[in-house]
């Protein structure tokens, strides 16, 4: 038996990263054999296909087959696990209703194409951004296929939020858990301090050790460093976030995938959870239990995370009557 793993987009810059470590077996593991499906449109298969023969002479003991195609359907056929990591990104003078609807005509068939030629218990992950609103596109266009298995990542805003956790409080980053992101994959979302453990102690008296006024520290600096930490590599680079992205993406799904013993962050369907509406995609803290992302729920948020989880939220609604005045929904 092998995993069946499409990606689209696979010729970019994240899916090039993401390949050679799912061939390694660091997305399912060392005993995992796996089949790749490389979806690209027509102008990014010669790059697709370029990668597609690296993976051969990688010689790769768990890597089944590689097929490079431009067809949908093709690519989802007995497709166990789906990442969405192609998009269309904003351009000089797009408005976001452009965006969003570049991106319907991207997620929508997607989804379409996922409903009629994957395995029936499929997971879709999508990364390409808006994350969020562009899996309610393609759960909305996927019929019959239960909305739970479609997820945005946000596990890229929560492995930033615990790296400058652990920065400020100068402790191993393995050791900080519980910062999980909230909202929106965007300015918007909230990272989460509130439950923060450092080798299993709250974080709240040891930043206030190191920082003083804690709130203050998390409105000007660590909130603002995490939302933007994206246009920061970018300023620094010359190039948005890759491998980081990509080791977000490997995160998200094998924890999906093995389950996880705390708290991570994953974009999921909404059912009311904390007042967030019904339907939308949006970021909570999770945990993976047989397979299945679950919301942690009983937290308690203050005013002010409320506040700021609202305003977040506030955005995805924005997004999602956007896509319906398109008539995309």
């Amino acid at each position: 038996m092998s995993t069946t793993i499409t990606i689209t987009g696979a010729g970019g810059q994240i899916g090039y990263a993401l390949l050679f470590r799912i061939a390694a077996g660091d997305l399912l593991g060392p005993d995992e054999k796996v089949r790749l499906r490389l979806l690209e449109i027509p102008q990014g298969l010669k790059s697709a296909e370029g990668a597609a023969l690296e993976l051969q002479d990688g010689a790769f003991g768990l890597l089944e087959d590689v097929e490079v195609t431009d067809s949908a359907a093709v690519a989802f056929d007995r497709c166990d696990l789906a990442l969405l990591v192609g998009a269309r990104p904003r351009g000089p003078g797009m408005e976001r209703g452009d965006l969003l609807a570049a991106n319907a005509g991207i997620f929508g068939p997607q989804g379409a194409a996922i409903a009629e030629n994957a395995s029936p218990g499929v997971r879709v992950t999508v990364v390409g951004n808006p994350a969020n609103t562009n899996a309610l596109i393609a759960a909305a266009s996927a019929d019959g296929v239960p909305a739970e298995r479609f997820t945005a990542l946000t596990r890229l805003d929560e492995n930033r939020a615990r790296a400058q956790l652990a920065l400020a409080l100068e402790a191993p980053v393995a050791a900080v858990r519980r910062v999980p992101i909230w909202g929106n994959h965007s300015a918007t979302q909230f990272p989460d301090v509130s439950h923060a453990t450092v080798d299993g102690r709250p974080a709240a008296a040891a930043l206030a050790e190191r920082v003083g006024d804690v709130t203050a520290w998390l409105e000007t600096t660590f909130i603002p460093r995490v939302a933007k930490r994206g246009a920061e590599i970018i300023d620094v680079r010359g190039s948005s976030s890759v491998a980081s992205a990509a080791n977000a993406t490997i995160d998200h799904v094998r924890d999906w995938v093995r389950g996880t013993d705390d708290w991570t962050s994953a974009g999921v369907v909404s059912h009311g959870e904390y007042g967030v509406p019904e339907g939308l995609i949006c970021s909570f803290p999770v945990r993976s239990v047989d397979g299945e992302w679950r919301i942690v729920e009983d937290l308690e948020p203050d005013d002010w995370a409320r506040e700021r989880i609202a305003a977040s939220v506030a955005e995805l609604v924005d997004e999602r009557e956007a896509v319906r005045s398109l008539g995309l929904l």
